[in-house]
């Protein structure tokens, strides 16, 4: 887990999935990308289209929409990544400095990315209910992000259970709505804060939205993890492009999520280092409303309060009101304390 956690810092993964289209010069692309936009690791998916499939498994809407009529079967099968693409994307993901993450899909795709030696693994919101699936990646006791789309809290109860018990206690929560795109009205942010107090364990966010201003809201809700999907082109054929980020918003998204860590800070209420000059500048002083006599009693009628941050602060009016001046004090002169006798 320590590789995902930094204090104050959510790990982001730029999920490339299959925007590749079955081509590694553009899975390389997107791992450029991943890498100028700042994010901490960069995710594939792997699977064998045989092993995940029945070659008649009709396509979801959003994928019929993206990529006109066939079987899922013969879309998947085009956008199947090689062992050997496994090896290369990994070994040139971790020399710009990126995690790389791959979901898989079947038994066979959890071997292979063992057999590459992956830090942990990201499991798919339709997987949750996979109790085999699950129970052969817990074993591995490795980290496991768990996508919670479509799920209600007693099926996310089962899969964490049947990861902990095969001594596995090393799992990240991430809420999620499993539409491509998803409605605002859709995302029931509040249910990651569920998560949460439900299970006590790590929450974040695996973002369908169009656009950032979603993954932003989580982060400042305090997602450990964010996960959004890009593209080179939003234009390019497949499936996934349309509800993904573009650079530049891959780019903003990153940028802003840690601004709004930044902006967190550690809570302690106090005058910040920054703030101290304008402190002196904006809060007022009690100081003389007219010329003053020495002997004469302080009062409302001869005191004011005026910038800047001078002399006494009106929090101790209570303190001179009636209290005998010690000296003459001229006109917007600031009370202190050697003035009261």
């Amino acid at each position: 887990m320590e590789i995902l956690f930094k204090q104050n810092k959510c790990f982001i993964i730029a999920e490339a999935g299959v925007n590749h289209n079955g081509n590694l010069g553009i899975a390389k692309k997107l791992i450029d990308v991943a890498k100028e936009a700042g994010v901490d690791a960069v995710k594939f998916q792997t699977f064998k289209a045989e092993n995940l499939v029945t070659k008649d498994a009709p396509k979801a809407n959003y994928q019929v929409n993206t990529t006109g009529s066939g079987t899922q079967y013969d879309m998947l099968k085009k956008l199947e990544l090689s062992v050997e693409d496994h090896i290369i994307l990994k070994k040139y993901a971790e020399e710009k400095g990126l995690i790389f993450i791959s979901t898989p899909f079947d038994f066979e795709s959890v071997d292979l990315l063992e057999n590459v030696d992956v830090k942990l693994y990201k499991i798919s919101s339709g997987d949750l209910t996979n109790i085999p699936l699950l129970r052969y990646i817990a074993k591995l006791n490795k980290p496991m992000i768990i996508s919670t789309g479509m799920a209600n809290l007693a099926e996310v109860e089962c899969a964490v259970n049947v990861v902990k018990q095969e001594g596995n206690d090393k799992i990240i929560l991430l809420h999620c709505t499993s539409n491509y795109p998803t409605d605002y009205e859709d995302v029931n942010l509040r249910a990651m804060i569920t998560l949460k107090n439900a299970f006590k364990l790590p929450v974040g966010y695996s973002d369908h939205t169009i656009g950032i201003e979603v993954p932003i809201a989580a982060a400042s809700l305090g997602a450990v993890v964010i996960e959004k999907h890009f593209t080179l082109d939003k234009n390019m054929e497949g499936p996934d492009h349309r509800a993904s980020l573009n650079p530049k918003e891959l780019k903003d998204m990153v940028q802003s999520i840690r601004n709004i860590e930044k902006a967190m800070g550690d809570g302690i209420k106090r005058c910040n280092i920054n703030e101290e000059n304008t402190r002196f500048s904006a809060r007022k002083s009690i100081v003389a409303k007219r010329e003053i006599e020495a002997g004469e009693k302080f009062s409302l009628e001869n005191l004011t309060f005026k910038r800047p941050e001078k002399g006494l602060s009106p929090l101790y009016i209570d303190m001179v009101v009636d209290k005998i001046t010690a000296k003459n004090i001229k006109k917007d002169e600031v009370i202190t304390f050697d003035m009261i006798k």
